[in-house]
């Protein structure tokens, strides 16, 4: 009988190595797959923030030079911003966002979503416009970090405790893509396709 509980103890000393080291492995296999879903969705940010980035410089570079200070007029669109200013609104934006999900202060110039003053032209404009699609991208890359903080937006309805680096790159491209939309009134009331639409 002694014999058999030690057999049996042995047995279960050795099972025991082996189910632990499988246990060990499936935590490994789980957390490799967690993080190669991380960074396939990851991923898919940085191909819809390429998209934006696309229809957004390509429907802002459409608009004449001269149609740069254009605003409707006719009908309910009192106070609106012109289109030059709607492009550094959006621009200034994603600055403001990003530099929140980079944990940074927003470059001092974004104003209060207005963007620079020194920033006039259709060149300075789309200038602006396409560097604060890279710093968006700065901070698409920054997901999954856990050493750099994040920092809540006044400009943002996230909460500080709701304010993480995927949600507020969401932000930013949602504000963008409803931009968009105005953008491309104002280019097809200058008579302008869209880039984006044409054939």
């Amino acid at each position: 009988m002694q014999k058999m509980k030690l057999i049996l103890m042995l047995v279960l000393w050795l099972t025991s190595g082996s189910i632990l080291a499988q246990v060990g492995q499936q935590r490994v296999d789980s957390k490799e797959t967690a993080s190669l879903e991380a960074e396939r969705e990851k991923h898919a940010l940085q191909v819809l923030a390429k998209l934006t980035e696309k229809v957004i410089v390509s429907g802002a570079d459409a608009m004449p030079a001269d149609k740069y200070g254009y605003a409707p007029t006719d009908g309910e669109f009192k106070g609106v911003r012109t289109f030059g200013q709607m492009v550094k609104h959006l621009s200034a934006t994603n600055y403001i966002l990003a530099a929140a999900a980079l944990g940074q202060e927003p470059p001092a110039d974004a104003g209060d979503e207005f963007g620079p003053d020194a920033v006039r032209t259709k060149a300075e404009i789309l200038n602006y416009l396409t560097g604060s699609f890279a710093y968006l991208d700065k901070a698409i890359e920054a997901i999954g970090q856990k050493t750099l903080p994040v920092k809540s937006s006044p400009i943002s309805p996230l909460k500080s405790t709701e304010a993480t680096r995927l949600a507020l790159v969401v932000e930013s491209l949602v504000h963008a893509f409803d931009h968009y939309g105005q953008m491309v009134e104002y280019l097809r009331m200058n008579g302008v396709v869209p880039p984006a639409s044409r054939p």
